[in-house]
């Protein structure tokens, strides 16, 4: 069975999907390009129920969810609303808020937010590449405004978070002969310090050992941190890559969230990861993300709602 497509406008993503029926077939396709395999005997002949979109094996009668086990499992609301909101958050270029998805779907304030809070939580690949070749890192602050601090001492109030960044800078020797620039992939994480120890272990999460690394020469970026690199420090100069990106995160989340808590900005970080990444693909986006629901566990409220440490 060969990796579905992906409907590349609206008008497509309506006919294509206007059915559950739809929907649940082109989710076995995104969860087993292969084909199914039952995991009681491995057979792969299945017959195919109604009751629920099971698929029963034909050697054994084991019964397969193409839900079972993932993100979307226990869910209450039908399929095609998954599908909706899975679209919407992976094409609507301003982002979704909450608040916009449930008047999209009609329903409560929560379901809305645990659909988004669920999606979030898919949108990191666990084997993605780490950057590599040229890369400007830094950090940033985001949050409410704060009285009384300045510089990065805000970070020790409450509405305030220290974010790490790092962002692949891509050249290019256009037709004319002129070097170009752009971003490439992005990493952000939140930390507690903005010290030669978050900054070495977020380096070593995220970026390929022997790559040339830009920083602004804060002492956090440190030999100890960056020994595993090639630092060029440009102090007083700007990042203008890495900059660039920080200035549209912060514009997202006071424009499309109206600020969010600090307890949930991990789960904000990796969707606008997700969508930077994939700035340029949008449609492909929301095909990628119902794939990597199905490597997801279902997640419960309390686990959703509960803190993310900074490291």
């Amino acid at each position: 069975m060969a990796r579905p497509s992906f409907p590349k406008t609206l008008r497509e993503f309506r006919e294509r999907f206007a059915e559950e029926a739809d929907c649940y077939d082109y989710l076995v396709q995104s969860r087993w390009p292969e084909g199914i395999s039952c995991p009681r005997c491995q057979g792969r002949q299945f017959w195919r129920r109604s009751r629920r979109w099971l698929h029963q094996c034909r050697a054994c009668g084991f019964e397969v969810s193409p839900t079972a086990g993932t993100l979307l499992q226990d869910s209450h609301m039908p399929i095609r609303e998954w599908f909706w909101t899975a679209y919407l958050v992976t094409t609507h270029t301003p982002g979704l808020s909450a608040k916009q998805l449930q008047r999209q779907l009609g329903c409560s304030y929560k379901t809305a937010w645990y659909m988004l809070h669920r999606l979030r939580r898919a949108m990191v690949n666990q084997e993605r590449s780490p950057l590599r070749g040229f890369v400007e890192a830094d950090e940033t602050i985001v949050g409410g405004p704060v009285k009384g601090l300045a510089g990065r001492g805000v970070v020790a109030a409450e509405t305030k978070t220290l974010v790490l960044g790092a962002v692949e800078v891509l050249s290019w020797q256009d037709a004319h002969g002129s070097w170009r620039e752009r971003a490439g992939r992005l990493r952000l994480a939140p930390a507690a310090r903005a010290d030669e120890e978050s900054i070495g272990r977020f380096l070593a999460q995220n970026v390929e050992k022997g790559t040339r690394i830009c920083t602004d020469g804060w002492r956090g970026y440190s030999q100890t941190a960056l020994a595993a690199y090639r630092h060029e420090p440009m102090p007083g100069q700007i990042a203008r890559h890495i900059h660039r990106a920080f200035g549209n995160l912060k514009t997202w989340l006071v424009g499309t969230h109206h600020g969010v808590d600090p307890k949930y900005l991990p789960n904000y970080l990796d969707e606008y990861v997700f969508r930077f990444n994939r700035r340029n693909t949008p449609m492909a986006a929301f095909q990628t993300l119902l794939g990597l629901t199905g490597d997801r566990p279902p997640l419960g409220y309390r686990v959703l709602t509960a803190p993310v440490s900074t490291g």
